[in-house]
């Protein structure tokens, strides 16, 4: 389980590695940034594609993370977040985990959410409706945990199969799963099958949505109170012109409709949101500031709630961003 405080008393505060934006090398190189800088955390998106095609990016996620482990210390890492049930069996998921919690012991937790079309339905030609994805998820994760108690499985589920299927090599400890949610039946399965919640900002602030996390969680017997929250902050370290910079690379976050889940293809989403979404929409929900005291004061109120900030900007210059935190952020925060 994440805690919210590193051994030193300082809380914990994560760093997004976006896949859809910069290549595997740049992202590495931004993990081992911000482990020097003070960061306890990364998370790596996991895609197949771009959510717009101006992103320019999508290498593949796992062999980030194996050298994110690699040329990191003390860095937890995993990915924000994997959909195991199209693109990935469960299975696959299963052994791929195991493995590289084998090679950075204690350090890896695994992301899980429904997917998107983006990904899933390009990839593969399948994606069902939100139901279909809510309950294929709750199987993959009750298979992905049996697999990984080193027993031989057979498994006739409803969406998934094994027959006698073993993973030879497992990790000592449990690996946490963290449950991507976005709306409160998402909320209800990550409080009950997920050891944690992975959310943005926005929707963790809603007390409903934590209400809903917390409900799952007391269904399963747990104590919400002792269990992670991962909150992704969008934001900005700059002024209007570069604010209009990253709100054009990830425009589609200010786009509210159902569409943008079921839509397969990066240019498609790319034009609509030009159309339709102005820039003032994404930037609503962005920190956009230089004044170091705006970014403790957003990320100080995660904490106060129990969770642990994950950063996120847009900016070119990833270096730049992270320095600012090491400076004038992470040292003014508190548990």
């Amino acid at each position: 389980m994440v805690e919210q405080s590193t051994g030193n008393g300082r809380p914990n505060i994560g760093f997004v590695l976006a896949h859809e934006q910069f290549p595997a090398a740049t992202l590495v190189d931004n993990a081992e940034h911000a482990e020097r800088a003070g960061f306890s955390h990364v998370w790596a998106s996991d895609h197949a594609q771009p959510w717009q095609d101006n992103q320019g990016h999508s290498m593949f996620p796992w062999l980030t993370l194996t050298l994110v482990g690699e040329r990191t210390r003390d860095l937890r890492f995993g990915p924000g977040v994997l959909c195991p049930t199209y693109r990935h069996h469960p299975g696959q998921v299963a052994q791929a985990f195991a493995s590289l919690a084998l090679l950075s012991p204690g350090r890896v937790f695994l992301g899980l959410g429904t997917g998107e079309a983006v990904n899933e339905l390009a990839a593969t030609g399948s994606f069902g409706s939100y139901q279909e994805r809510h309950d294929r998820l709750a199987e993959a994760i009750e298979l992905i945990r049996a697999l990984w108690t080193g027993q031989r499985i057979t498994h006739r589920g409803r969406y998934y199969r094994t027959e006698r299927f073993r993973l030879y090599d497992v990790p000592s400890g449990p690996i946490p799963i963290y449950v991507a949610a976005s709306g409160p039946k998402s909320a209800y399965l990550a409080g009950r099958l997920g050891d944690g919640w992975i959310a943005q900002r926005r929707d963790f602030m809603n007390p409903g949505m934590r209400a809903a996390f917390a409900e799952g969680a007391r269904a399963a017997g747990r104590d919400p109170g002792s269990m992670t929250c991962l909150v992704q902050q969008i934001l900005v370290v700059g002024d209007e012109a570069e604010a209009e910079f990253c709100a054009g690379q990830w425009r589609f976050a200010g786009d509210k409709s159902p569409q943008l889940m079921y839509d397969p293809d990066p240019v498609a989403i790319q034009r609509r949101v030009e159309r339709d979404v102005p820039s003032t929409s994404v930037l609503a929900d962005w920190l956009v500031s230089e004044d170091p005291a705006d970014h403790v004061q957003a990320l100080q109120r995660i904490i106060d709630l129990g969770g642990v900030p994950f950063v996120h900007s847009g900016q070119v210059d990833q270096h730049r961003v992270i320095d600012f935190y090491r400076r004038s952020v992470l040292p003014a925060l508190r548990t």
